[in-house]
């Protein structure tokens, strides 16, 4: 049965790769779990009910990714796109937050139109080769600065903006050892090497008593404060409009460029060999549907789904692990708050320096390529978004083209992204 719905063979995989890659991802996006109702919760909505939208929200974003795609991703309620409901929508703009659950519903909506109509897929087929490296190669520095931060190697600075941290402390100690657990694992070919490295910080943290065991089992909390709260008809004030444009250019290229990334490190897609892409398109869209229904953010494809891959995972099966082990997290959420973030970061990290190896697929001799490339992968870390790396990457693209004399090699897709980004910027800027 496995075999028929996520050909193993055909992709050189076995089911206990893919379910060990299914782990290794489920770890490495775990913290979304506690993280999502701890910012969510600001904004009225009831935690432990967005604990469980969360973890539901996951569930079906990565079943269905796992089904329709037959890709190794998981999705779950994005990081960026949970502060900006919170922070920006509801917190600056004054707005409730069932308005901002409509919002998202129709967004969603939006996303799924745009997809089925394969205009999303004509939008994708804009993006020049240079950038589509860069965009891997971005996402790489992106889980990078998560994983140096969440661990204390590199900290906040007021005067140098970040700065070295305390390499004595625990976490920053576990989280080299780990990585040099993954790294030398790694190198002698041995099979889950990145879950055996976040095992390892785990136990081990556990033992010399830096780390607390909350337990296994918990009856999971009530979704009704949640469930089916959306306020769509709210969400169609004029003031909206703005709104729902960020949500649809951000969850397009967001998880767009998390998917191209991902599945070009899991060689899923090639250079005029789309793949599975637009079903993978389409499950994330969906996603965002369900998850504003269930009470939470918008669902998107997750970067962190890259350490899965480099375990192993090359099918839906990897995706469909982590579906079943987001709702065992409903019933087991002590034992899934017990992996540290120390202990996840190492394996970020690792995966990160993989990802960095796509800039040597750029055009570097050739600035209008090079350039747009270069800061594309920049911004994402340097400002917390892999959206805003993209938004500088086809401004820079199409103005250096057009500069330069050679507008006809832009594809008109790239032109209505770049118009379409430098819009936002002048009048949407939040």
């Amino acid at each position: 049965m496995l075999e028929r719905l996520f050909r193993l063979r055909e992709h050189d995989t076995d089911v206990r790769t893919e379910l060990l890659a299914g782990v290794t991802t489920f770890l490495t996006m775990a913290y979304i779990i506690f993280v999502n109702p701890e910012i969510l919760s600001g904004t009225g909505m009831d935690r432990d009910a967005v604990f469980v939208a969360t973890c539901v929200a996951a569930a079906v974003g990565s079943l269905i990714m796992a089904l329709v795609a037959n890709w190794p991703i998981g999705m779950a309620p994005g990081m960026g796109l949970n502060a900006f409901f919170a922070f920006t929508v509801v917190g600056t703009l004054g707005y409730s937050w069932q308005q901002a659950l409509g919002a998202v519903f129709i967004s969603g909506v939006i996303f799924v139109f745009i997809t089925a109509t394969g205009i999303r897929s004509w939008l994708v087929a804009g993006i020049p080769q240079s950038l589509r490296s860069a965009i891997a190669a971005g996402i790489g520095l992106f889980l990078a600065i998560i994983a140096l931060t969440s661990s204390g190697i590199v900290v906040a600075h007021p005067a140098t903006k970040i700065s070295l941290g305390d390499l004595t402390s625990p976490a920053a100690l576990y989280a080299i050892l780990g990585f040099f657990i993954i790294a030398s694992l790694d190198a002698l070919r041995v099979k889950g090497a990145i879950l055996i490295g976040i095992l390892v910080v785990t136990i081990l943290s556990m033992a010399l008593g830096h780390n607390e065991f909350h337990g296994v089992i918990s009856a999971p909390p009530s979704l009704a404060p949640t469930f089916m709260q959306l306020d769509i008809l709210g969400a169609f004030h004029t003031g909206f409009v703005h709104v729902i444009l960020v949500l649809v250019l951000v969850e397009v290229f967001d998880a767009t460029g998390t998917m191209i990334g991902v599945a070009k490190r899991a060689h899923l897609i090639s250079e005029g060999k789309p793949g599975r892409l637009n079903r993978a398109l389409f499950s994330d869209s969906t996603a965002i549907v369900a998850g504003s229904m269930l009470g939470t953010s918008s669902t998107t494809a997750y970067a962190e789904s890259a350490a899965g891959v480099q375990a192993g995972g090359r099918t839906g099966l990897t995706a469909f692990a982590v579906a079943i082990l987001f709702l065992a997290a409903l019933f087991f959420s002590p034992l899934a708050g017990s992996v540290p973030a120390y202990a996840t970061a190492p394996a970020l990290l690792y995966v990160a320096g993989l990802m960095l190896r796509e800039i040597t697929d750029i055009n570097w001799n050739d600035v209008s390529e090079a350039t747009p490339a270069a800061l594309t992968a920049l911004m994402m870390p340097f400002t917390y978004s892999i959206a805003n790396g993209l938004a500088f990457g086809f401004i820079s693209y199409v103005v250096l083209k057009v500069v330069s004399g050679r507008y006809r090699q832009v594809h008109v897709a790239s032109y209505i992204v770049a118009g379409l980004f430098a819009i936002k910027y002048a009048f949407f800027p939040a």
